[in-house]
């Protein structure tokens, strides 16, 4: 069907349409147009950006979803009407099935030469008629840059609870990470409703290389080659992974204290995502975990594809995070646990009771997030401010616990109520910034604690300082 010429004359909010035309340049192509306008009510001057699909990523959730072009243009708040224009796929190419793997090009394609010029009328036609009383608009061509080398989709699933999501291993710039001679691979968790952000991350090493990151010729090792990848789980890489960690350094002085006493630190993970929190609990750190996840295919995933496996230390729950939470602070049971044969459990290492009992633990780690592009991403959810859950929490922490949260403030008022809620249970509240100018890591105690971050004689601490870096242990601060 035709579009009408006067469409595009006035901004819609919210409104999405594409479109495919001939390309003006090239004979036999066809570009696909995306046009979106903001939710956001336009400002007296609106402004119109343009930008072309990276070429070979015309499949990617980003760019062939509403979503993923909501994504882009709220990432640009001074934009009101967002316009995506890339090479057009034929239909029931929209698939990540095909497991094309993608390579960053070196140079502009041929069809991308010439971009600003020959889309000049376009995006002009395109434009509301607002932008034409001062003249001709100026309309900026936006550019998408990541840190994507390559990447080829491994698997694709939907779960009950989180709806689509894919699994992928990429090569991306280096960052200083685990390096494989200069080059570093890793393995990806996207969901539908958020294209654009990484659910989960971990390292991945070449089969050849032994697992071990080091050693070994790597020069014909690429993604989607022939040499498959293993997880590497020594180490984490999602970037508030390590400063959750480094929250632990409160409470070292206890923890070690439990484990020179011939106790195991235990840990409750609400949200597991692909369990690299977990695991790296366990294997790193010594401690038992119990881990709460709403989504089974997830956990399927997280087993599959990302390492993760259940063992005497690690137990996990199917269910609500919230309500397992007030459950085990009312009754220290769990119930609908999946990997519990549908028993009720008593803390680790396999006991099965139908008492109640009284499950305390060091450290609760919390990993959950409201992901609703519309209202931008945010973390915790609204629902864990709540003081049931909030004191459901303070409960089943041991007199020295700590809990941890990552935290992704949409706005300064959710950042400010945060705090409050936390300050009419918890005793004392610490901030580690992570650097991305988006989370931030918060600590919450149940006792006013003393630590030193430069005790040699605990153990514990030492070995936290040798698998986390230590400028997330040192910036610490007391808010």
């Amino acid at each position: 069907m035709a579009l009408d010429a006067s469409t595009f004359e006035t901004l819609t909010p919210s409104r999405f349409i594409s479109f495919t035309i001939p390309h003006p340049t090239c004979s036999n192509s066809t570009l696909r147009v995306a046009v979106l306008d903001s939710p956001l009510q336009p400002s007296d001057s609106p402004r119109v950006g343009a930008m072309w699909v990276p070429e070979g990523r015309e499949k990617d959730w980003i760019f062939s979803t509403e979503l993923g072009h909501l994504q882009l243009l709220l990432s640009s708040p001074e934009i009101s009407r967002l316009i995506l224009i890339g090479n057009h796929l034929k239909e029931g190419t929209l698939s990540f099935s095909s497991r094309v793997v993608y390579h960053r090009p070196l140079e502009c394609s041929s069809h991308q030469q010439g971009f600003e010029v020959w889309s000049k009328p376009l995006l002009l036609a395109l434009c509301p008629r607002s932008l034409f009383k001062r003249g001709f608009p100026e309309i900026p061509l936006l550019s998408y840059e990541d840190n994507l080398v390559s990447s080829v989709v491994v698997d694709e699933c939907v779960g009950c609870c989180v709806g689509e999501m894919l699994v992928e291993d990429v090569e991306i710039e280096n960052g200083g990470g685990v390096l494989h001679h200069g080059r570093e691979f890793r393995r990806r968790l996207r969901f539908k409703r958020m294209p654009n952000l990484i659910q989960t991350e971990i390292c991945i090493v070449s089969e050849i290389d032994g697992g071990g990151g080091g050693g070994g010729d790597l020069d014909g090792v690429c993604i989607g080659g022939d040499v498959g990848f293993v997880p590497n789980l020594e180490v984490l890489v999602h970037p508030y992974l390590g400063p959750m960690v480094a929250g632990l350094v409160l409470n070292s002085g206890y923890v070690e204290g439990r484990i020179q006493n011939g106790f195991r630190p235990k840990a409750l993970c609400l949200g597991i995502g692909g369990g690299a929190l977990l695991t790296f609990l366990r294997t790193q750190l010594g401690f038992e975990v119990l881990g709460v996840d709403s989504d089974r295919e997830v956990l399927r995933v997280a087993r599959k594809y990302f390492g993760f496996e259940d063992s005497e230390f690690i137990r996990v729950v199917v269910g609500d995070a919230f309500e397992s939470l007030k459950r085990l602070a009312c009754r220290g049971k769990l119930n609908g646990c999946s990997s519990f044969d549908d028993c009720e459990i008593n803390g680790f290492g396999g006991h099965l009771v139908e008492d109640e009992v009284n499950v305390k633990f060091d450290v609760i780690m919390v990993d959950l997030d409201s992901s609703d592009v519309r209202n931008g991403t945010s973390s915790p959810p609204l629902e864990f401010v709540g003081k049931d859950v909030l004191l459901a929490a303070k409960l089943v922490l041991c007199e020295f616990g700590v809990l941890v949260i990552n935290v992704i403030p949409p706005s300064r008022s959710f950042h400010d109520n945060l705090l409050s809620h936390f300050r009419d249970v918890f005793h004392d509240l610490y901030k580690i910034d992570v650097g991305n100018c988006e989370n931030f890591v918060l600590i919450a105690t149940v006792s006013p604690l003393v630590f030193s971050v430069k005790d040699c004689g605990n153990s514990f601490l030492m070995r936290l300082k040798s698998v986390i870096p230590e400028a997330f242990i040192n910036s610490i601060t007391k808010i």
